[in-house]
């Protein structure tokens, strides 16, 4: 099972040249039983990188592009009358999918993005008075553009807070640009991506990912962090419980990836960029993009022992 989670990682890293960091953060995230946010300018693989993982983990794939026009009953479905039957029919829309990229999700206004809200929360989503449950597994991989770009609405707290992680992939380094300038185009090489792992393998690892041990000496570097940003002046709101919680999770999922059965000081300085950093606000900043400054402030701060 380890050879093939490997195995995975590797595949897509051939796909999405030079972003090995942040494929690791991603699978993370899956195996945390977590979404995912990216946000990042246009054109750098964000999509790439949810087709691969889709591929490789032979999950069902659906895109929603989000539009200003996109109403809650095109991601969610809708009941339409059937009159040969005398009934109305539901016809599932795009979210029952194992795999939902929700492309551009900040373009669309905050009605439509908050269909989301029960469907990444609860794993399910009720729909005309019925609750209907997702696909297991279930993985929304959601973009954004830089909310300076035109034509996009800042999602809200309560949004943000229901992506466990949020990472950029940012510009390639020269050697993999190149590499990929002189590659096949990538869209060529994702229909050759083979699943490798089953769905019972997929939940059989993940269901792994809460036993790694996390020791009480641990656990209070965890409480140390989040009790800084509750109690330090430069932070507008500290983390929530469910913040912690996503940390600590994160951390095990981090640790499980590099082979061990424990969590160290060093996986939850590895996964606290991606899982703060869109969580916090500097009060200073009304812009509300201090939480990278916030995050390196805490690692730099906050003794791990």
């Amino acid at each position: 099972m380890r050879t093939k989670l490997d195995a995975c990682l590797d595949a897509v890293n051939q796909v999405l040249l030079g972003k090995e960091a942040q494929v690791r953060l991603a699978m993370t995230c899956l195996l945390a039983h977590g979404h995912l946010l990216i946000e990042d300018l246009p054109g750098m693989g964000k999509t790439t990188l949810s087709h691969a993982l889709a591929k490789v983990l032979g999950l069902s794939f659906q895109r929603i592009q989000f539009t200003s026009d996109l109403l809650p009953g095109d991601i969610l479905g809708t009941s339409v009358f059937d009159k040969d039957s005398g009934q109305f029919v539901f016809h599932p829309g795009p979210i029952f999918a194992e795999l939902v990229l929700a492309d551009e999700i900040n373009r669309a206004t905050p009605k439509s993005q908050s269909a989301l809200l029960e469907a990444m929360e609860e794993g399910q989503v009720t729909i005309e008075g019925a609750t209907r449950p997702l696909p297991e597994p279930f993985f929304v991989i959601a973009t954004q553009n830089p909310v300076s770009q035109g034509g996009t609405f800042a999602l809200p707290e309560s949004q943000l807070d229901r992506f466990l992680m949020r990472l950029s992939l940012g510009y390639p380094a020269k050697a993999a640009e190149k590499a990929l300038l002189l590659g096949e185009a990538r869209r060529e090489l994702l229909p050759r991506l083979e699943p490798i792992l089953s769905h019972e393998q997929l939940a059989e690892l993940q269901a792994l990912v809460p036993q790694v041990r996390a020791s009480d000496a641990l656990v209070d570097y965890v409480l140390r962090l989040v009790e800084a940003t509750r109690s330090q002046p430069q932070f507008a709101w500290g983390l929530s419980p469910r913040a912690s919680l996503a940390l600590l999770a994160a951390a095990r999922a981090w640790a499980f990836l590099a082979g061990r059965d424990y969590v160290i000081p060093e996986d939850v300085q590895a996964v606290l960029p991606s899982v703060a950093g869109h969580r916090l606000r500097d009060r200073a900043d009304p812009s509300g993009h201090g939480g990278g400054a916030l995050v390196q402030w805490l690692l730099r701060e906050v003794p791990a022992l």
